[in-house]
């Protein structure tokens, strides 16, 4: 059975080999495993990128083979990366709160300990209270788990209120960016539990590993957001393939005559979005412990459309092109937002490109969508079949 799928999909292989043989090089050229010529800072925007691209093959499959064009997932990503944070910065804080109260005649209570903790976390919004979301941030299992429940749960009851009331095309498509967009509103409040504006910060600081360098902790999350890609791809390699493919793809061209063969749509489209959601938020777990911090503005709206813009430049229907596009616009915008692209003077006015990146990101969208409509992955297709 393994042969026959990695048989009748030998682009999987493909990937995996290519995955391996770039993660190989990475560690070897790294600053704690290597020669160091790859610094510590890129490590950690190599491993945001391979967690990026497994949320883009995640809307890749839910708009690419399935046809809905859901613009929040980047909400799943984000719910994710707020479960995870939630025990990174209670342990933490924890830690620091502990060491400082050792120093008392008579030991704090757990009680005393606990508003302790609470005051340092939630002093910045006002507030020296853990709020009910907040019962099991001192249990990284349970943490975990919720990083797969709430994104689950979420997708669960949004997917099956819409898709029984058959809400399709553009529709669902603003349905999906109004949750997100409800969601960002909430967070944004001080009230929210979340501590509003100020999101979540120093959660590059893992618990237990305080004394390991951070060239050592990037390296072990740059693997596993490695492993979660090369997992994720093969997830979706699978579902994408043999009848539950074909049912789904058959969902995206004509929903109608799949509905009148007799088959369940609302149930395909359910799994699939569902399936998407969690995906999308143990990358959002990955994703945040690298970039040290989350906030409201992460989940806002405007990431889900990047996204989809990603996933279009990749070329849809491909999950390699999903990827293929997420590696080409992130790497791209970190190097002409980063300094690295060089500012153009035209005499009476200088392209500043941390300015026009988006400018010159839009204009690559139109242009793919008008002169190749199936993407970069689309490239690589005309390329295989010529080889």
């Amino acid at each position: 059975m393994t042969r026959s799928f990695f048989a009748k999909n030998p682009s999987v292989l493909w990937f995996l080999a290519c995955l391996g043989l770039f993660t190989c090089v990475v560690t070897l050229m790294a600053e704690a495993t290597g020669t160091g010529l790859i610094s510590t800072s890129f490590v950690k925007t190599l491993g945001k990128t391979l967690c990026l691209c497994l949320i883009a093959i995640a809307m890749d499959v839910v708009w690419g083979y399935c046809g809905i064009l859901s613009l929040g997932h980047f909400a799943f990503f984000g719910i994710g990366g707020y479960a995870v944070g939630m025990w990174l910065m209670y342990a933490r804080t924890e830690v620091i709160v502990t060491e400082s109260m050792a120093a008392q005649v008579v030991p704090p209570s757990p009680q005393e300990l606990s508003d302790a903790i609470a005051t340092q976390i939630f002093g910045v919004v006002g507030a020296s209270e853990f709020p009910p979301i907040w019962a099991f941030a001192h249990s990284l299992p349970m943490q975990l788990l919720m990083v797969v429940l709430v994104p689950g749960l979420l997708a669960l009851v949004f997917g099956w209120l819409a898709f029984r009331s058959r809400v399709t095309g553009v529709y669902l498509s603003i349905l999906t960016q109004a949750m997100t967009l409800a969601l960002s509103l909430y967070l944004f409040q001080n009230d929210s539990g979340l501590r509003g504006n100020n999101g979540l910060s120093g959660l590059q600081n893992i618990p237990g590993f305080e004394s390991t360098p951070q060239s050592v902790v990037s390296m072990a999350f740059f693997w596993a957001s490695a492993v979660a890609l090369a997992l994720g791809y093969v997830l979706f390699a699978f579902v994408t393939s043999g009848k539950m493919g074909s049912v789904i793809r058959a969902i995206r061209d004509d929903e109608t005559r799949v509905r009148f063969l007799g088959y369940h749509v609302e149930s395909y489209k359910l799994f699939v979005f569902t399936l998407t959601a969690v995906v999308a938020g143990i990358a959002g777990a990955l994703y945040y412990p690298q970039a040290g911090i989350i906030n409201p503005a992460e989940i806002a709206p405007i990431a889900s459309i990047y996204l989809a813009v990603w996933v279009a430049i990749g070329g849809r229907g491909r999950l390699y092109g999903a990827v293929l596009g997420t590696v080409f616009v992130t790497l791209a915008s970190s190097w002409f937002t980063g300094g690295g692209a060089p500012d153009i003077d035209l005499g009476v006015y200088t392209i500043q490109w941390t300015d026009w990146w988006l400018v010159l990101l839009g204009l690559s969208f139109v242009a793919v969508t008008l002169f190749a409509p199936q993407g970069l992955g689309g490239l690589v297709d005309k390329f295989a079949r010529k080889s």
